[in-house]
């Protein structure tokens, strides 16, 4: 086990009390109580930690709203004010617009494609060129119109996709298919929306906007990668979701860009606006918001979501234009879609997520290793003692800084790797050995029973912005 005697010490001093048994912290001071699930020798961090606590103790003074439970997945690590991996349940009256933060909805899309390993590579160098292109060379030809977003962010997907018109990429795309694929979206459908909550730059006077963030997939750990369906854990599960050994498949990790900085922003400090005059304010510096105030920050978020939504839908549709072009032929289909970073209603509770999957029962989870590890294609168990939750991948080992400071060379750990980027940072700041080992975070969740495997996946080519 971690050797926690010099980690209790430190947090005992803060008021944090630790206890381990059976893979399980339970961390507790007299506010607050979380649990974190822990392979035996992933080491627990202090920062993370004493984030999980403030967000567990978050309250509104007058107000009934209040947090039930809290805990975190085998990628716990600390984040920028939330930790990553981390689960937070609080009564349907309150929100905590922190935890998503301004990554709201970031989430996984997975592909197939039809083509073999062998195809693939016949074709590779033409396919790296054009992807290249289109996704880290300002290649893409993406206008919508402003009724289109206006359709997405007042109505919903579908009326979204009714309203594409015949231009740039549009032509090219199978609209019906995108429309039966609303299916495997997890969650699309029970978010909010509200045109008033868009920035104006999305649904102002012109009539037709070409965004610079749609079909990009942002810094840090996004990506878009071509991978192998390397093996199948579950074959039944597998073939519903028409994952065949040996298959080349496109696993698109990206978010809401600027539109969830517009409403992460805007509402991290109306929830501080909001404040009961008169009350100190806490030191955490967490706020949480109740009433009419929580109902539309969950209509705000659910506008970014349904944006991040789009963002992975057309980075796909990217792909697959670039696939028919260079193999003549599309045979491509969605697997899943899941958000990591955002709130749902379920079970009478609003259940936060920071860098953490829904993992309800029978639900297909993603979860990525690093570009030189394994992902997994997972099925939620529906686990209520964590929150009906999974990891969204491997998790950080090292800091971004810290590896910058350490300029590791970059070839690969466990297997070769191929990174396409036009920032030698990516390289660095992103290299394997700054993520956690992929399979005793899959095997800890399995074994608390929170996910059952269905594939794995090993990454052939991955591009990063």
């Amino acid at each position: 086990m971690f050797p926690l005697s010099r980690l209790q010490k430190a947090l005992r001093r803060q008021g944090i009390a630790v206890a381990y048994a059976d893979g399980i912290y339970t961390l507790s001071n007299p506010h607050a109580q979380a649990s974190v699930l822990l392979p035996h020798n992933f080491p627990l961090e202090e920062k993370a930690v004493r984030q999980l606590m403030e967000f567990a103790a978050v309250a509104v003074p007058g107000q009934d709203g209040h947090v039930c439970k809290a805990c975190a997945t085998p990628d716990f690590h600390p984040g920028s004010i939330a930790p990553v991996g981390s689960i937070v349940a609080t009564s349907p009256d309150m929100v905590i617009p922190a935890i998503p933060g301004t990554d709201i909805a970031c989430g996984m899309r997975l592909i197939t494609t039809g083509l073999t390993l062998a195809q693939f590579e016949a074709r590779k160098p033409q396919l790296l060129a054009k992807l290249k292109h289109v996704l880290l060379e300002d290649g893409r030809n993406v206008p919508l119109r402003s009724k289109a977003f206006a359709a997405l962010f007042d109505v919903g997907p579908e009326a979204f996709i009714d309203s594409l018109h015949n231009d740039g990429l549009w032509p090219r795309v199978d609209k019906q298919r995108l429309l039966r694929e609303l299916d495997d979206c997890i969650a699309l459908r029970e978010l909010g929306g509200g045109l008033r909550h868009a920035p104006e730059a999305l649904v102002g006077t012109r009539e037709v906007i070409r965004d610079p963030s749609l079909g990009t997939t942002g810094s840090g750990n996004h990506f878009v990668e071509i991978q192998l369906v390397d093996a199948v854990m579950d074959r039944h599960a597998a073939y519903r979701h028409g994952l065949v050994p040996g298959e080349v498949v496109v696993m698109i990790h990206s978010g809401s860009r600027d539109v969830g900085f517009f409403v992460g922003s805007r509402w991290m400090d109306r929830a501080k606006e909001a404040w009961p005059a008169g009350v100190r304010h806490p030191k955490s510096g967490l706020y949480g918001l109740t009433g009419e105030l929580a109902g539309e920050y969950m209509d705000a978020m659910g506008v970014a979501s349904r944006y991040a939504w789009v963002n992975r839908m057309v980075l796909a549709e990217l792909v697959r234009d670039s696939l028919a072009q260079v193999f003549a032929q599309d045979q491509s289909r969605l697997v899943v879609d899941v958000p990591h970073n955002v709130i749902l209603r379920e079970h009478g509770m609003n259940i936060h997520r920071k860098g953490a999957t829904p993992a309800r029962e029978g639900d297909l989870a993603l979860i990525p290793g690093s570009m030189g590890d394994y992902s997994y294609v997972a099925t939620g168990m529906g686990n209520p003692d964590w929150l009906w939750s999974c990891s969204h991948g491997a998790g950080r080992s090292i800091r971004r800084q810290a590896m910058r400071a350490m300029r590791p060379t970059v070839g690969g750990d466990e297997m070769a790797f191929q990174c396409v980027t036009l920032r030698e940072e990516r390289r660095v700041e992103e290299a394997p050995m700054a993520y956690k080992k992929i399979g005793p975070v899959i095997a800890a969740q399995e074994e608390a029973g929170l996910l059952q495997s269905v594939a794995r996946l090993k990454p052939l080519l991955t591009f990063k912005a």
